[in-house]
């Protein structure tokens, strides 16, 4: 049975990461969504996790990328939200 309180990814690679309890590094998820939106986050057992968002409209991130500390905490999102 999978438990509905999780937040569980799986990367661009093939790795879990649990971000259930993940702390938000930096963040830019407004609606609608699409390229401009994103997030980076440090799960409890330390990983880093960046979510990015293709083009979708509806979906907030369409997919997920495991990153290092430094890229994580220095991370620059190369799209802008364009109206």
């Amino acid at each position: 049975m999978t438990s509905k309180n999780k937040f569980i990814v799986t990367t661009t690679n093939g790795q879990q990461a649990d971000l259930t309890n993940a702390v938000t590094l930096k963040s830019n998820n407004l609606y609608p969504f699409g390229k401009h939106n994103y997030s980076v986050y440090e799960t409890p057992d330390g990983k880093f996790v960046r979510g990015l968002n293709r083009g979708e409209r509806e979906i907030m991130l369409t997919h997920f990328e495991m990153i290092d500390e430094q890229s994580a905490r220095n991370y620059k999102h190369e799209c802008t939200r364009e109206d």
